[in-house]
């Protein structure tokens, strides 16, 4: 499937989850109208002088952000770069961070945004020089309390870190402008395993209070091995459980005794890639997913199972750790066939969360240490998969369903409150 092709199923599916939603909550037109319109969508050139073919050259790129629904707090969404970026999936992107901020209950709306740019393809100082100059045309729509960028894919650290700087020259210094950041700078112990360690808590708790799964007689299965993927292994390796198969780009790795995730670790810190490392048996990233286990975590790229392999799915709990990895058709297949799925918006809300405890102690200036982090992160996203777990039994529907039928609903009472 193309770039194209998945970001197409991607907004598909979340439409379909959606109007399933708007029609089991009864919303009016003008409601589901007002959930789903963006409130500002911004796309911007920007002109940047690089080195190519051993000379300079002038590129403008193209910068997006998406400001879905701010009823129930400041937009809130990360920046990624990359070449295929456009405003539709910005779009569907920014709505998503609105579901998922009103799931777990923080005081954020939903905005997502980037530059369509290959960040490989740039040096540093190039990609400072790009970063700075998008933060100059979207100085007078982000803020503290306005919009509050953070990573994505391809942005890291020390892109937020560009951004603190350029928008404290006209702004002063504003720490909790943007999240994410490196610890010198304000950033929150935590955050960079946030994501993942979020994903492994819930897929221990969905597999033993669900499933009565023992954790040392049950396999998982990890699709990417990025910041995600490699954090979740590493949480599940330390619960007990057999972590029997990892991936990335280059393909899948597989060892049914399990495999060492700091030998993984080690392995591609000097190779730079899963491929050929000892021990294991090479499989693709399309066998990875077939594999007979217990827990699968799909924690790569957006729609990776399809109606195409769904129904050679093994696993009894799917995890999911990517956003949007399952499409509406491969979802009916799963749940058809028995298959419990956390779904994203849940699954992988650690990122956001985290997110909003580094703004908090921002704007406390008082730093928490990372068990206080953890410890509330886990909390948080306990009490949410009982809120999801207890509308699933009380509507008789699946998680995903109960998870967006809260959401939208947190939503839309913001909004009549309001008076919108």
């Amino acid at each position: 499937m193309s770039k194209q092709d998945k970001q197409c199923a991607c907004q598909d599916t979340q439409s379909s989850f959606l109007e399933r939603a708007f029609e089991r909550l009864h919303l009016e037109d003008a409601e589901q109208e007002m959930l789903l319109t963006s409130f500002r969508e911004i796309q911007v050139s920007i002109p940047v002088v690089v080195h190519k073919n051993n000379k300079d050259c002038l590129i403008t790129y193209k910068g997006y952000r998406v400001q879905h629904n701010h009823a129930r707090g400041p937009f809130k969404g990360g920046l990624r770069y990359h070449p295929d970026i456009n405003m539709g999936e910005m779009r569907a992107l920014a709505q998503l961070m609105t579901w998922k901020s009103a799931l777990v209950e923080i005081p954020f709306g939903g905005a997502k945004g980037g530059i369509a740019v290959d960040p490989e393809s740039l040096s540093s100082s190039e990609l400072e020089a790009l970063t700075k100059r998008f933060v100059q045309k979207m100085a007078p729509l982000i803020g503290v309390h306005d919009d509050i960028p953070a990573p994505d894919v391809g942005t890291n650290p020390q892109v937020m870190a560009w951004i603190l700087d350029e928008y404290s020259k006209t702004h002063g210094f504003r720490m909790p402008v943007v999240t994410g950041k490196p610890l010198e700078l304000g950033g929150s112990e935590g955050r960079l395993e946030a994501t993942g360690h979020g994903v492994a808590h819930l897929a221990n708790k969905a597999a033993v209070e669900e499933l009565e799964l023992d954790p040392e007689q049950s396999g998982v299965v990890i699709q990417g091995f990025g910041n995600v993927g490699f954090h979740a292994a590493m949480r599940m390796e330390a619960m007990g459980y057999r972590v029997i198969a990892i991936s990335d780009v280059t393909g899948g790795v597989f060892s049914e005794q399990g495999i060492s995730i700091a030998s993984a670790q080690r392995y591609i810190q000097n190779a730079g890639h899963l491929l050929g490392m000892p021990g294991v048996e090479a499989i693709s990233n399309d066998e990875l997913l077939m594999l007979p286990c217990e827990i699968l975590i799909p924690a790569a790229l957006e729609a990776t199972i399809t109606c195409d392999n769904a129904s050679r799915i093994k696993a009894q709990l799917i995890v999911e750790g990517a956003n949007m990895p399952i499409t509406q058709g491969a979802d009916s297949c799963l749940q058809e066939r028995g298959i419990l799925i956390i779904p994203d918006l849940l699954a992988n809300a650690g990122g956001v969360l985290t997110s909003y405890y580094e703004w908090v102690q921002n704007l406390q200036q008082f730093p928490w240490d990372r068990e206080t982090v953890l410890t509330r992160l886990e909390n948080r996203l306990g009490r949410s998969y009982r809120d999801v777990r207890k509308r699933a039994t009380e509507k008789d529907v699946d998680f995903r369903t109960a998870a967006y039928e809260l959401a939208v609903s947190r939503v839309n009472q913001a909004i009549h409150l309001r008076g919108f």
